[in-house]
């Protein structure tokens, strides 16, 4: 009986384990099924999942040609190696690939070695040794110290611990590759940062695109710099680019990468290429890159294929302009030889030449000699952005001034002798006897000046009593500057540049009478050449007051044809800016009093002008400024011209300033000589240019 009893109890228990079994079995199966059928579609995309990522490849810059087509800023085309790293790339793998590359090119020259291996910091030789001794490095930090340190603690500590013996024995293979490496180090991911793009060989060129396999992220490619066909001249306008290292410029950086830009895009940072910086740029290359879920890039393609940046013509005639830049030099040199000692502070001169009526900017020049290495350099920014009292060139201003408040009428005269309030005497460069308004301009009459600044003062005793004292009104000193301001002196010109000096204004609050007399003559507030400029421009062109501009048209790159222009994309206009509030017959008075101070023998500028055909107008000037040398306060003067032509039809207009001219100037008259250069070069050019039309 026991013996039955037992064998009925064995399959009972067998059969409950393999209730058991089944009921584990059935659960698995039916997970497996609400893996595959209702959730397997969700899991399969996270395994194949793919990350889409768009990548900005830089194009060349736009190129800028004179109104006459000739080029002053291209492209060179340069061999170019770069890296651009998939995501999340270690420090090792940025090694291998440099150890790899480092094969194949040198970070230097014989002639540049010393230089490039002085760049290399004692950080960058520790790391080196640290990415090759990895695991002797982090032994030299004890677990308990780990466990204290965040992750950037311990490998500063790690660093510290490398002593200079370990990492000074190093060979002239190990720094170029430490070279290399500092460039990959920089490059964002799938970002291309450029490895080396100067003195790349072309057997360097062939035996990296040869690699590429072996060479993950890089690339054998074209890249450009900046070339400038003319040298210096209107170098510091056109301005200059930054290189890739430095990138866009940190203040800027918001405004930057919120157009479009990477952090180490070569950028405008100053004179036109800054101030045009949009139109050149150019629309970068994106590519899309396909990467899964380790960051590894598994596909690519374009997806806006790239343009090269618009091109931009200027105004500037650069025969023209070098021309002129020669004319200055040439005067300079010859005033500071003939008189050494009288001109010791005489170092530079500025002078602008515009088209009147439509604001185009034909030449702007400015020289600065070097004594010491007797050699000349570009200074024209110096026309726009350094300012000096400009003298008696502001007559017609103040003339127009007169008008306009009411205090004088056309054709109103004075009698020109010295005035003398209180103590102080002033007067004309010679007693003129009766001039009017007219006269005034064409023998730059101080005291006709002088009775304008009285009467819009409150004073209007005639002939002033010698040695009396004046009680004037100090609104006048606004009053007149006001009516300055419309011709463009004292305010902004608006022309299409980064940066431009409105110039100096004389103190009012603690002024005297005298202060407004010599606003009068120009010797108390200061302008540039270019407000100088735009001023004689205003009365040429009956009293309107255009921009100046650089800019003539913007054209579409030619991608096909890279030495021919593209289609234009958009011309400048001329932009008038304001009318002179006044009656043009009033303008014409003082556009007659510019015409004889040139045309007629008693005129201020007729002896240098004389016998020319173009038939010019203008002003002189002559202010007395002062030189700080080595502390102490020596008298110098400055020289201005003002002019414009032909008198009744004018197409140029120009203005000069010479600044701390020793007495006498007349001994040699810079100012003169500088403009009647401006003005009979430019229209033999003219001249010349027509015959060639006519053949």
């Amino acid at each position: 009986m026991n013996k039955k009893k037992k064998k009925v109890q064995l399959p009972f228990r067998l059969n409950i384990l393999f209730f058991v079994i089944f009921l584990l079995f059935s659960v698995l199966i039916l997970q497996l099924g609400v893996v595959q059928i209702l959730n397997g579609e969700e899991y399969e995309n996270e395994i194949n999942r793919t990350i889409q990522d768009t990548t900005n490849i830089p194009v060349p810059r736009g190129k800028i040609y004179d109104r006459n087509l000739k080029t002053i800023v291209d492209n060179k085309p340069l061999y170019s190696i770069t890296y651009t790293p998939e995501k999340n790339v270690q420090a090792e793998k940025r090694l291998e690939v440099a150890e790899e590359l480092a094969k194949y090119i040198s970070m230097y020259t014989d002639k540049n070695k010393k230089d490039k291996i002085k760049t290399i910091t004692e950080r960058n030789k520790k790391e080196y040794w640290y990415l090759n001794n990895k695991e002797e490095a982090d032994s030299r930090l004890s677990d308990k110290e780990a466990s204290e340190m965040d992750n950037a603690e311990q490998y500063k500590t790690i660093l510290k611990r490398i002593t200079k013996d370990e990492y000074e024995d190093l060979k002239e293979e190990d720094y170029n590759i430490i070279l290399i490496k500092k460039e990959l180090d920089k490059a964002y991911s799938l970002t291309p940062q450029i490895v080396k793009n100067e003195d790349v060989t072309p057997e360097e060129y062939a035996r990296v695109a040869e690699h590429l396999d072996d060479l993950p992220g890089v690339n054998a490619t074209t890249d450009w710099n900046r070339e400038y066909p003319y040298k210096g001249t209107l170098r510091n306008l056109l301005g200059s680019i930054t290189s890739q290292e430095q990138g866009i410029p940190a203040d800027k950086e918001a405004y930057y990468l919120t157009r479009g830009y990477s952090r180490n895009d070569r950028v405008g940072k100053s004179g036109l290429e800054e101030q045009y910086e949009e139109t050149l740029r150019g629309r970068k290359e994106k590519i899309e890159h396909t990467t899964n879920k380790d960051g590894d890039v598994i596909g690519s393609k374009v997806a806006v294929k790239g343009e090269r940046g618009k091109d931009l013509v200027l105004t500037i005639d650069l025969e023209l302009q070098e021309k002129i830049d020669k004319i200055i030099r040439d005067e300079l040199k010859t005033a500071i030889q003939k008189h050494p000692y009288e001109n010791r502070y005489l170092k530079e001169a500025m002078a602008v030449a515009i088209n009147p009526q439509t604001g185009e900017l034909l030449a702007v020049s400015g020289q600065e000699y070097d004594r010491k290495n007797n050699k000349f350099k570009d200074a024209a920014y110096k026309a726009l952005q350094e300012a000096h009292i400009p003298g008696s060139t502001v007559k017609g201003a103040s003339v127009l001034a007169g008008y306009q408040s009411g205090v004088i009428s056309p054709g109103d005269s004075f009698f020109d002798s010295p005035i003398q309030i209180a103590q102080t005497k002033k007067g004309s460069w010679k007693p003129l006897q009766h001039v009017n308004d007219i006269d005034a301009l064409r023998m730059s009459s101080n005291v006709y000046m002088f009775y304008i600044a009285l009467r819009m003062g409150g004073e209007y005793r005639y002939p002033f009593p010698n040695g009396s004292s004046v009680s004037f009104d100090r609104s006048a000193f606004q009053e007149m500057r006001n009516y300055f301001n419309q011709f463009g002196l004292g305010v902004k010109t608006g022309v299409d540049f980064p940066f431009e000096s409105t110039g100096v204004v004389g103190s009012t609050s603690s002024a005297k009478a005298g202060n407004l007399l010599d606003l009068a003559i120009g010797q108390y507030d200061t302008y540039t050449t270019l407000q100088l400029a735009q001023y004689v421009s205003t009365i040429a062109n009956d009293g309107y007051r255009v921009r100046p501009h650089f800019l003539k048209e913007i054209r579409l790159p030619n991608n096909e044809e890279e030495d021919n222009l593209g289609t234009v994309y958009r011309s400048q206009n001329t932009d008038v800016l304001n009318r002179i509030q006044m009656p043009k017959s009033q303008i014409e008075r003082v556009q007659e009093g510019f015409r004889q101070a040139y045309q007629v023998p008693s005129g201020t500028a007729y002896q240098y002008f004389t016998g020319v055909d173009y038939k010019p107008a203008g002003k002189t000037g002559t202010a007395e400024s002062f030189y700080v040398d080595d502390g102490t306060v020596m008298t110098t003067e400055n020289r201005s011209l003002i002019g414009y032509a032909p008198y009744d039809e004018p197409e140029i207009a120009f203005a000069v300033i010479v600044p701390y001219l020793g007495k006498p100037t007349s001994q040699h008259p810079i100012n003169h000589k500088i403009g009647r250069g401006i003005m009979d070069t430019y229209f033999q050019l003219k001249k010349e240019r027509d015959q060639g039309k006519e053949e």
